[in-house]
């Protein structure tokens, strides 16, 4: 596994991939974060860390406002102008995956199908603002139109696992919050939420993604 940094020049100021690849990957998966926060996230540092080992290649793409310094995300349109910039820097022969975690899954979900992915992995997909579950985001889940993956805490006040439908592809980090945060007394370590989401990525990505592709 080796680790290689690029910037790459967007519509919006310059993004940077960091890309652990693996040497031989059958997949290779490209994560955004979210409005937040940056590409260190504990989730996304844990698949960088595993996905690699397990021949899987993954990219953090950190955005424009993120690498610039500023505290707040610009708008949506902006993030997935840089995300596609982003994408169109890598070179994979390998089915891609696309995904991140809240902003970045929106972001991801609305880009999968013009980008050719084959899959879209959302962590903690904002399905509404807190609080106003009236305000809600499916559509924009479902516009990925490939095969897609949820991730969610089962705390998560932008949107709770039961309130998605039943046919979507779901996995509950039990306890998880937003940033999937455990309660130290809670049924499940941090370390061990961690380990659900890595080893639930990493079962989907082979059987959906690479098993549909190899089977096409």
């Amino acid at each position: 596994m080796t680790r290689h940094e690029l910037v790459v020049e967007t519509p919006h100021g310059e993004g940077l991939l960091v890309t652990d690849r693996s040497r031989r990957p059958i997949a290779t998966v490209l994560l955004s974060h979210g409005a937040g926060a940056g590409i260190d996230t504990p989730d996304l540092e844990a698949l960088a860390d595993a996905l690699p080992r397990n021949d899987i290649t993954v990219v953090r793409f950190e955005q424009p406002w993120k690498r610039a310094g500023r505290q707040v995300a610009t708008a949506p349109t902006t993030l997935d102008e840089a995300f596609v910039a982003g994408a169109n820097k890598l070179r994979t022969r390998s089915p891609l995956v696309v995904g991140g975690r809240s902003a970045g899954a929106r972001s991801a979900a609305r880009t999968a199908k013009s980008l050719g992915a084959v899959g879209c992995l959302a962590l903690a997909f904002p399905l509404h603002p807190p609080g106003r579950p009236e305000k809600s985001r499916l559509d924009e889940l479902r516009g990925a139109r490939v095969s897609t993956l949820v991730v969610q805490g089962e705390r998560d006040p932008m949107g709770r696992p039961e309130e998605f439908p039943d046919d979507l592809d779901l996995v509950v980090v039990p306890g998880g919050d937003h940033s999937f945060v455990v309660p130290r007394k809670g049924s499940v370590s941090q370390e061990e939420a961690l380990e659900i989401l890595v080893e639930s990525v990493l079962e989907w990505v082979v059987r959906e993604v690479v098993g549909n592709a190899t089977r096409r």
